[in-house]
């Protein structure tokens, strides 16, 4: 493993455990060249995921990039900003994103069934978080699109 201060090319493992949820493991690691230590998490891999992207109107240019789970754990982390949401969990609702993605099967999935996704993780996990996710997803122009949105989460929750 490169080391990410020095660039050395070797690193020796001090530490592995589990995470939390054990999606992962957690390595602590030391640089070989310049003894600085640093944190590696190795997950499961099952294979890998491409995004289709499009630029929503109608003949517009279909774009491809590599699903990147840490893309995916920011905008979360920018959603649930200052919101009393453990990081731990946001961990486990991408970690549980990224496996339903991998086991249908399909090696392209769209950014809009990842939204989905997001959307139906945060929906339970925290109202505002959910609101502030939605309010860039689904592109809200007006106060009047947020005052409609948030209007239907409170009456979800209170049907709850």
């Amino acid at each position: 493993m490169r080391c990410p201060f020095c660039g050395h090319e070797d690193s020796q493992v001090k530490d592995s455990r589990p995470t939390d949820d054990g999606a992962a493991i957690r390595r602590r690691r030391q640089c070989e060249g310049c003894a600085a230590r640093f944190t590696t998490f190795e997950r499961i891999q099952l294979r890998e995921l491409t995004v289709v992207k499009s630029g929503g109107e109608v003949g517009a240019v279909v774009r491809r990039e590599p699903f990147d789970r840490e893309k995916l754990l920011r905008s979360l982390s920018i959603a649930a900003r200052k919101r009393s949401i453990e990081p731990a969990r946001l961990e486990k609702l991408v970690s549980g994103i990224q496996r339903r993605l991998e086991t249908t099967g399909d090696s392209e999935v769209t950014s809009k069934r990842i939204g989905e996704l997001v959307m139906d993780g945060l929906r339970a996990l925290d109202p505002v978080a959910y609101i502030r996710f939605a309010s860039v997803y689904r592109d809200f122009s007006e106060a009047r699109d947020f005052e409609e949105f948030a209007g239907h989460v409170g009456e979800a929750a209170t049907e709850s």
